[in-house]
Formats: C-alpha cells, structure tokens, sequence
C-alpha cells in the first residue's frame, strides 16, 4: 500500500453533524418537511446519523430506507429501489430523497423526481464533503455554463494530444450540477459542479486521444499511464489503440456486452466539463486511488473535459448498457458554435469561473 493510500481521514467525525447542517439549508430543507435516506449494506453509519441530527435541526421528519444490496460504479443503473413492494411509493410521498449511492440511469429515480421530490447524493468521503462543498458563485457559473450547452448546436474538442472531435447536440437535454437539491424534482450529488449532454445520435465523430494524466474515473480510478487513441464514427469507437490502458477499457466494455452483436458499450455518451475550483486534478496523486475520495473530484476539477460511453437513458435515450466508461480529460480546447470557452483545459469564459474557498 503506497503511503498516500494510508493518509487518515483529516476532518474531525464530530463535524459531520454541521457540515450536513449547512447542506441541508442550501437544500432548503425545512420545517414539515420529510426526508428520506437510501442506504445500502456499506453505508457509512456516521452518515446517515449526521442527516438525522440535521433534519432535526432544520425541523425536518426523517426515515432511513436501508436496501439488501452494495451499489457502487460499477453497477450503474441496476435498480435499487422497486422491488420491494411500497417503496416506491413511499418516496414519491417524500419532500427530499438524500442517498448514499449511485442512483443514475434508472427509472425509479425519473419517475420521484417527476414527482417533485428533490434527490441529494452524497457518495464522497468526509475530507471532500468538507472541501468540495459548493463554494458561493458555483450555482451561477454552472447554470450560465447549463444556458450556453443548451443553446450550442456544434461543439468541438481538440488537443495538443491529437483530440478532434465533433459531435452535434440539442436532441438531449443539457444536465448541470452544482452540489446541492433546492428545487422541486432536482437531482444533484453534494461536491459536484459541473454540465453535460449527450451527442444527438450519429453525430459524433473523429478521435479522441487520452493522455497520460487523464483520469479514468469509472469503472477504475486511476490515472491514464499511456496513451489511448480512439477513433469514433457515426457516434460509436471503432477502434481502440494503445497499451495497457487501452486493454483495460476493452475489456471492461466488451465484458459489459449483451452479446457478440451489441455495441452499445462502445457509443458516446454524456459530454462536459467540469467548473468546482474546490477540485484538484491531482486528488489521486495526494490522496490515493480509493474511489470514495475521487467520486465528485475527478470529475469536476474546473477545466476539464469529460468522455463517456455506454448508457444515454438517463437523458432519456434508450441505450441501457453497464459498459459505462468515464475518463475526465486534460488540456483540452473546448469550442461551442466556433467560440472557444476553455482553452487547453483552462475557462476563458470568465462567468464560468469560479473563486476557490480556502477550507
């Protein structure tokens, strides 16, 4: 175990309690209200009493909903809830969901939230909760970054490394977090600070170059070591070059396919970046390579691009895939309708720039 892998937890447990407290008000949790927590079999126990403590200090009802199962990334859009009979309805009954894994790309999240029910996930470790926090001005940058994908029918992404990609959009809705649930029927995951969407089917096209340094966030955590090159047609890979890495995510997606015939491990899926000025780059570097403390990091530190594969159901598109791949890059040059917004990995775009928090 490398030493950065044995770095103790930095923030006191007896913090736990307040930090919920002040997410819970950003949330807008308030008095009469009922919060529902998901937990799973490897849930964290201190987190689900620090939403307790503070559902009781925002004058809150809380439950807990405890599920026979461990999600985790690799297991995206496995339902969690559903099967048991009544609870669903039960938390379509509720103000606020607050769960501790990973409930994207399924269909019992679409159908509380059409509902009205506010969902938080909270999936990182205490450190970051602490740092990643949204810090003021981060609602603001995303949803004007949310206002410009939206209106974009163009984007291109470029790089150094040999990045040249072209895809078109507005098929898709665009979808933005900025680390808290205030509004009716929103989901977001505290720590978060970010916006994607998916290419308009076939449209993406030309080639995609990972480079070391890059981040391949799910279903690994680890840092690229050497060079992958992708060439993508009508909006699938078609090819996948390079070493190691290059093994790595071909067998993750073949094993992810139904059968010899389906490809939908290999088509594009969601497409953004990232805005937290509270997120680090070199999170694994510092901290290890445990997937708690990189959940939210990784893939919103300001600048970076972020590719995917598999699943689009979750912007309401019809690929259910698990062969889901996402790898935050780099130094890229990102370019909506010919007007560039972030520059070899840094935001030009100055009301998409946010103030870091010292914490």
């Amino acid at each position: 175990m490398t030493q950065a892998a044995m770095r103790p937890q930095e923030l006191n447990p007896a913090k736990l309690a307040t930090l919920y407290c002040r997410q819970f008000e950003l949330c807008k949790i308030k008095r009469g209200e009922t919060v529902a927590v998901i937990s799973d079999l490897g849930t964290r126990r201190e987190y689900v009493a620090a939403a307790f403590a503070a559902a009781e200090h925002c004058g809150a009802d809380i439950y807990e909903m405890c599920v026979n199962f461990v999600p985790g990334w690799t297991k995206v859009g496995v339902p969690t809830i559903g099967q048991v009979k009544g609870t669903l309805e039960a938390l379509k009954a509720a103000d606020v969901i607050v769960i501790f894994h990973v409930p994207l790309f399924s269909a019992w999240l679409k159908e509380v939230r059409a509902a009205g029910v506010r969902v938080l996930m909270i999936i990182d470790a205490p450190d970051d909760l602490e740092m990643l926090m949204s810090p003021p001005g981060l609602k603001e940058a995303v949803l004007h970054a949310h206002q410009r994908l939206a209106k974009a029918r163009e984007v291109r992404v470029v790089s150094d490394a040999g990045t040249d990609l072209h895809y078109r959009c507005g098929e898709y809705p665009v979808m933005s977090q900025y680390g808290f649930a205030e509004e009716r029927g929103r989901f977001d995951h505290w720590g978060a600070g970010h916006v994607h969407t998916f290419p308009n089917e076939g449209s993406a096209n030309g080639k995609v170059v990972f480079q070391p340094g890059d981040i391949v966030i799910l279903p690994y955590c680890r840092y690229v070591q050497d060079e992958v090159r992708l060439e993508i047609r009508d909006g699938f890979i078609t090819k996948v070059d390079g070493g190691l890495d290059a093994k790595l995510m071909k067998e993750w997606l073949d094993d992810n396919k139904a059968g010899p015939d389906d490809h939908d491990p290999y088509a594009v899926s969601h497409l953004g970046w990232g805005m937290n000025p509270q997120a680090r780059w070199y999170g694994i570097a510092l901290h290890g390579d445990a997937p708690e403390r990189s959940r939210a990091a990784a893939r919103v530190f300001p600048g970076n691009f972020l590719f995917s594969t598999g699943p689009n159901t979750e912007g309401g598109g019809k690929r259910r895939t698990r062969g889901h791949y996402d790898v935050p890059m780099r130094d890229c040059t990102v370019i909506l309708d010919n007007e560039v917004i972030i520059e070899r990995g840094r935001i030009v775009d100055e009301k998409m720039r946010v103030a870091r928090v010292a914490r």
